[in-house]
């Protein structure tokens, strides 16, 4: 039951974690500092997706679901509900790519922003001089 349970919170933080990877930069536009958190985490998220890679926390998780007695990633809501987000049924390496441009792009906008903001911000204040 343990075993399930640090799974079940395992996944959590999982999810979390790749909603702060998509949606981070949205953050940042408020707590300009948060980027020094959310750019290696994007870095991260991209590098994942584009090298097919597996997420370390993946394995992990198995192992956690199997050493409590369950098969991996099966039963219960957190399973039924948020797994399936993190990991769609037929992903290809096409998909991989999407995914990963996908992120760089939901990024790149608030980034692109922010920097547009701070640009107009030092030029009125030069002006002001």
């Amino acid at each position: 039951m343990l075993h399930r349970t640090v799974a079940d919170i395992l996944v959590l933080i999982h999810a979390t974690y790749i909603l702060f990877v998509v949606a981070g930069g949205w953050f940042v536009l408020r707590w300009t500092k948060l980027a020094w958190l959310h750019v290696p985490a994007v870095v991260w998220g991209a590098l994942i997706e584009f090298t097919g890679w597996i997420c370390p926390l993946t394995p992990l998780e198995n192992s956690l679901r199997l050493a409590g007695g369950g098969s991996a990633y099966s039963g219960g809501f957190i399973a039924h509900y948020i797994l399936p987000v993190i990991y769609p049924e037929g992903l290809t390496r096409g998909l991989q790519w999407i995914l990963g441009c996908g992120v760089l792009v939901m990024n790149a906008i608030p980034y692109g922003i922010r920097m547009f903001c701070g640009f107009r911000r030092r030029k009125k204040n030069d002006r002001s001089r």
